[in-house]
C-alpha cells in the first residue's frame, strides 16, 4: 500500500458500510509502514485492499474490502494469500480477525480460508452497534 492508493481505498471502503470505517489518516499510517497493507489492482485501478499487523507471535487482520464489481473474482482470496504468506514469513503462529456477527458473506469467506470462530466481542462495532465474532487461523 502506498500514499497514491489511499483515495481509491477510501472509495472501496465507502462502498462497504459493513466494514470498519477508517480515516485517511489511518490509511496514510499504513502507507508509511506503521502496519502492513496490500492493494489488489485490476486494469490499473484498485479493486481491493487488506491491512494487517504483527502482534507478538500472531498477525491480526485489521481491515479488508473488495470493490463491489470485483467481488467473487478471486481478489479477496489473493489478498488473503499474500497476507498469510507474510504472516508465515514472520513465523506467526496464528492469524486473527473480527467480523460483524451479521456479515454472513464475510464469515463464509473466512471459513473457506480455514478461519474458525474462537470468541465473541460484545458491542465491538458502532454505527450500528453490533457484536463481533473473533476468528482464528492456525498457521502452525
Amino acid at each position: 500500500m502506498e500514499d497514491r492508493d489511499v483515495d481509491a481505498i477510501l472509495a472501496i471502503q465507502s462502498s462497504s458500510p459493513e466494514m470498519a470505517q477508517w480515516t485517511m489518516w489511518d490509511y496514510n499510517r499504513v502507507a508509511a509502514g506503521d502496519m502492513a497493507g496490500w492493494v489488489a489492482e485490476e486494469k490499473g485501478e484498485a479493486s481491493g485492499f487488506l491491512v494487517a499487523r504483527q502482534i507478538g507471535g500472531d498477525v491480526e487482520i485489521l481491515n479488508v474490502a473488495v470493490a463491489p464489481d470485483a467481488r467473487r473474482h478471486g481478489v479477496g482470496s489473493a489478498l488473503f494469500e499474500a497476507a498469510i504468506a507474510w504472516a508465515k514469513s514472520l513465523g506467526a503462529e496464528s492469524a486473527f480477525l473480527e467480523v460483524r456477527q451479521s456479515n454472513h458473506a464475510a464469515i463464509q469467506f473466512y471459513e473457506r480460508h480455514n478461519f474458525q470462530a474462537t470468541g465473541h466481542r460484545l458491542r465491538y462495532y458502532t454505527a450500528p452497534v453490533e457484536d463481533a465474532l473473533v476468528l482464528r487461523l492456525s498457521l502452525g
